[in-house]
């Protein structure tokens, strides 16, 4: 296995729904466990310091993507020594996005992505759609990409970041029931036709009238599970080797055989 090797946690249990402190108590909690199991990284799900589907209460908690917030959640990944990657609603430009952010194992803001396709009535009422598709940042000595939830559903945003580099696609989530297949089908067929890894990170409680699936994966590039959460609350920690992209691309490169001359006429 490679010596750039890194450790990734996922996380697809929250706090109550709009209550901040509670979220960056339990953040503290699962940052402890996860460094001492050895994780380089920690990933939570969609909005996972405040709740999605929460109402008015989305606008209400919005704040800049260097505010009080990002601050807590960088003094628990300093005090940790792992990086986080963590989901709030950021108010900038007279609006509010649905945004990640990732945060250093030294508590240095690394790089945010807005979730750029907005799924049905609650997204659309809720957030304005970010416009940079791709977004990476070096973790570890990998090239790590942003997405958010239903972004990650369609191929054109993952495939844009297996030929920027990215080596591992890191997508928070709340996908909510009965929409199992993309867990399990979608994200698998995604690290595959990319040959990247995946890690998708997936809310498992209960919001309002949403009933979250959970089903949170570390998926190699090959499209196998190098981990796989059930429907309840767990925290997964597996490696991610960058020797497996090369294994995975040695005999077959779906990146290299493209023909992006004959795909032209067709985009847009």
């Amino acid at each position: 296995m490679s010596d750039r090797t890194l450790r990734v946690a996922l996380d697809q249990g929250t706090a109550p729904s709009g209550d901040t402190a509670a979220a960056l108590a339990r953040l503290a909690d699962r940052a402890a466990t996860a460094a001492a199991a050895g994780a380089d990284l920690l990933v939570g799900p969609e909005m996972s310091m405040t709740g999605y589907n929460i109402g008015a209460d989305t606008a209400r908690l919005a704040e800049s993507a260097d505010g009080p917030l990002c601050s807590a959640v960088a003094a628990i990944a300093a005090d940790a020594g792992i990086a986080v990657v963590y989901g709030f609603p950021e108010r900038a430009d007279g609006t509010v996005y649905n945004t990640v952010q990732l945060v250093g194992a030294d508590g240095t803001p690394r790089a945010a992505y807005r979730k750029a396709h907005l799924f049905g009535d609650l997204d659309r009422s809720a957030f304005t759609a970010g416009s940079e598709p791709v977004v990476q940042v070096e973790l570890g000595g990998l090239r790590l990409g942003l997405l958010v939830c239903y972004d990650v559903e369609f191929p054109e945003p993952v495939r844009a970041h297996a030929l920027a580099g990215t080596e591992l696609l890191v997508v928070p989530t709340a996908l909510m029931r009965p929409y199992t297949d993309v867990p399990t089908r979608v994200v698998p067929v995604r690290a595959l036709e990319n040959q990247i890894h995946l890690a998708y990170v997936n809310r498992c409680d209960t919001e309002g009238d949403l009933r979250y699936a959970g089903l949170s994966a570390l998926v190699a590039p090959d499209g196998t599970d190098t981990l796989r959460a059930g429907p309840d609350e767990e925290l997964l920690v597996g490696d991610v080797d960058p020797d497996a992209l090369t294994r995975a691309r040695r005999d077959q490169s779906y990146l290299a055989d493209r023909r992006p001359e004959l795909y032209t006429r067709f985009t847009g």
